[in-house]
């Protein structure tokens, strides 16, 4: 897989989603994948995509101006890898992601990264909807225990498992980390 027809894209890992307020959270190796998946693209050259939130909100965690605003360990762009910030949940919202993905040639995505309901969702979503052809890692991806309207509690699993159920084959194929390399893996041969 030395060209770019398909670019990774690393949504949201970044440091405030390791607040321990946040609560329970699912899949505790998604960071681990995600590394996986990374490495394998560096080693390749292809594309690789670094998505950062850059919250606008009053005391948010992923304001520009605080620690948790920085890129989890690992995951800091390297040189040549093209870096985007954005301030609401979809990735090509505000950014020159669908341009830079066309100017590049990539057609076809692998996404993972915090969290699947949110920011990963939204952009799998708007990517499909775009005609990307969308894989998500699903064990490279995380969410946390949310509560409901009513309030129930809904555990981080729960959330994880539903969210990942609505994505796939609608809008992406969600997939385990080693199955996508073993299919990468296969195409680079």
């Amino acid at each position: 897989m030395p060209n770019n027809a398909t670019a990774l894209l690393l949504v949201d890992f970044q440091r405030a989603f390791d607040a321990p307020g946040l609560g329970p959270r699912s899949n505790p190796r998604a960071e681990d994948n995600a590394l996986a998946l990374l490495a394998f693209w560096r080693t390749t050259g292809a594309t690789v995509v670094h998505i950062q939130h850059s919250s606008t909100e009053a005391g948010s965690a992923l304001a520009p101006n605080r620690p948790g605003h920085a890129f989890k360990a690992g995951f800091d762009p390297a040189p040549g890898e093209l870096w985007l910030t954005r301030r609401v949940n979809s990735a090509f919202i505000g950014t020159d992601l669908e341009a830079e993905l066309e100017r590049l040639g990539s057609r076809s995505l692998v996404v993972a990264g915090l969290t699947t309901d949110h920011c990963v969702s939204t952009t799998v979503r708007m990517a499909g909807n775009l005609g990307f052809e969308v894989v998500l890692a699903g064990d490279a991806s995380a969410t946390f225990e949310r509560r409901a309207a009513d309030p129930t509690r809904i555990d981080a699993d729960t959330v994880q498992r539903v969210h990942l159920a609505s994505l796939d084959g609608e809008f992406c194929r969600v997939r385990s980390t080693a199955a996508i390399l073993d299919s990468m893996t296969g195409q680079a041969s």
